[in-house]
C-alpha cells in the first residue's frame, strides 16, 4: 500500500509540492488565528509558501524567492508569519537535488536579517533558534539523501559497466573460440579432401591401365576419409556440452597430432604423390602438446598447399630445427607456385595461410609465405617455445 502511494506521488510531483504548501500554510493557522494578523497577516502567508509549488522545477530560485518573501513580511511589520517551514522545504530541496553551496548565500542573508531584527529589532531569540535549527536539518537531511542517491547511482553504473564487460568478454570468447574451430575444421577436411583428390585423379588415371593399382589408390582414399571422419568426430565430441561422446567412450578421443606424428603425415601426402623429405636438426626441448600441434598444422597445411598447387611429381623439403628456446621451420617446394592470397588478410580462400599465420603468433612467430626466385613455393617461420608451454 505504502509502496503504490509513493509511486503515485512520483507520477504527479506537482500535486505532491502544492500539498505540501497547503500543509506549511496549515501549519502557521494556529499562530495567525491567536494573533491580530488580519488580512494582511493571511495574505503574507499564501505569498511566502506559494512558490513551494514549484520547488522542483526551480529549488534555487525558490530559495531565493521564498527568503526575500519571508524577510519581506518582517520589514512590513507581519510578524505573526512564521516562514521556518517554508524555508526549510525549499532549502531541503536545493541541497537534494543541487550542491549544497547554494544554499548558503540565502540562508546566511536571512540568518544576517533575523540576527539583526533580535539585537536591534526586538525578535525573540527563540525564533531565530528556531530557524537555525530547522534550516540545519533540513540541509543535513538534503545533503544526506543525496550522497546517498550518487552511491546507489554509482553502484548501478558500476554494475551495468562490468556487465557490459562480462557481455564483451564472452563475445570476445566465442570469437576467439569460433576462430579456433574454423582454424581446426579447416586443417581436417582440407588436407584430408585434398589428400583424396589427388588419389582419387591418380586411380582414374590408372583404372584402366592398371586396375589393382588403381584399386589399391581407392583403399588409400577410403583410409584418409575415414581418418578425416574419425578427426571430426574427435573434435565435434570435444564440442558438445556434455564432453566427450560418453557412447564412443574416451578411446575415440586420441590425442592431438604432434610433431612425433610427423612421419605418418608424409607417408600420407606421398601416396598422395609428392615426394617430400623430412630433415631435423637439434633436440627439442621440453613443450606442451600446443607447441607440438601448432609444428604438425603448419607443416600439414603446407603441404597441403603444395598438393594443391604444386602441380605433378612436385617434390617438397621439410627443415625442422630446434633451438633452445623454440623451433624454426621452413616448407618449401619445387612446383609451379600458383598463387596464393597473402597472410596479412583474410581474403577468400586464404584460410589456410590466415590459419597457420594464427597458430604461428600464438608462439612469437610470424609466417613468412611467397614465391622462390626459381619457382616454387617457401613458408617459413620461426617459433618461440617456453618450458612446459602448451
Amino acid at each position: 500500500m505504502v509502496r503504490r502511494m509513493v509511486a503515485r506521488a512520483r507520477e504527479r510531483p506537482r500535486v505532491v509540492d502544492a500539498a505540501l504548501a497547503v500543509l506549511v500554510m496549515l501549519a502557521n493557522v494556529p499562530v495567525l488565528a491567536g494573533g491580530h494578523a488580519g488580512v494582511a497577516g493571511w495574505g503574507w502567508l499564501c505569498v511566502v509558501c506559494l512558490p513551494l509549488v514549484w520547488r522542483r522545477a526551480a529549488p534555487v530560485l525558490v530559495l531565493y524567492v521564498t527568503v526575500g518573501l519571508s524577510l519581506a513580511s518582517y520589514v512590513a511589520g507581519v510578524q505573526e508569519v512564521h516562514p521556518v517551514a517554508a524555508i526549510a522545504a525549499a532549502a531541503y530541496t536545493v541541497t537534494r537535488h543541487r550542491p549544497w553551496r547554494c544554499v548558503l548565500p540565502p540562508v546566511v542573508a536571512l540568518g544576517t536579517a533575523f540576527l539583526y531584527g533580535t539585537l536591534v529589532a526586538g525578535l525573540r531569540w527563540d525564533d531565530l533558534v528556531t530557524l537555525t535549527s530547522a534550516v540545519t536539518a533540513a540541509v543535513l537531511l538534503g545533503v544526506t539523501l543525496q550522497t546517498r542517491r550518487a552511491y546507489l547511482a554509482g553502484l548501478k553504473e558500476r554494475a551495468e559497466r562490468l556487465e557490459r564487460e562480462r557481455d564483451q568478454q564472452a563475445h570476445l570468447a566465442v570469437a576467439v573460440e569460433r576462430t579456433r574451430i574454423a582454424r581446426e575444421v579447416h586443417d581436417i577436411v582440407a588436407h584430408n579432401l585434398a589428400v583424396m583428390v589427388a588419389l582419387s585423379d591418380g586411380a582414374a588415371f590408372t583404372a584402366t591401365a592398371a586396375p589393382e593399382r588403381a584399386a589399391d589408390t581407392m583403399g588409400k582414399v577410403s583410409a584418409a576419409g575415414r581418418e578425416a571422419l574419425a578427426d571430426m568426430r574427435r573434435l565435434l565430441g570435444l564440442l558438445r556440452d556434455g564432453g566427450p561422446d560418453t557412447s564412443a567412450g574416451m578411446g575415440e578421443l586420441a590425442p592431438q597430432p604432434g610433431v612425433n606424428d610427423l612421419d605418418l603425415l608424409l607417408d600420407q601426402v606421398r601416396e598422395a604423390g609428392v615426394r617430400v623429405t623430412l630433415v631435423r636438426e637439434g633436440v627439442p626441448g621440453r613443450w606442451g602438446p600446443g607447441a607440438g600441434l601448432t609444428i604438425y598444422r603448419i607443416v600439414q597445411e603446407a603441404l597441403t598447399n603444395t598438393i594443391k598447387h604444386a602441380g605433378p611429381d612436385a617434390a617438397a623439403r621439410i627443415r625442422l630445427s630446434y633451438t633452445v628456446s623454440g623451433a624454426d621451420l621452413e616448407i618449401v617446394d619445387d612446383g609451379r607456385g600458383a598463387p596464393v592470397p597473402a597472410v596479412a588478410g583474410p581474403a577468400p580462400g586464404g584460410h589456410g595461410l590466415a590459419g597457420m599465420a594464427e597458430r604461428a603468433a600464438a608462439y612469437g612467430g610470424r609466417i613468412e609465405a611467397g614465391p622462390l626466385p626459381d619457382g616454387g613455393w617457401r613458408v617459413r617461420t620461426r617459433l618461440r617455445f617456453s618450458d612446459g608451454s602448451a
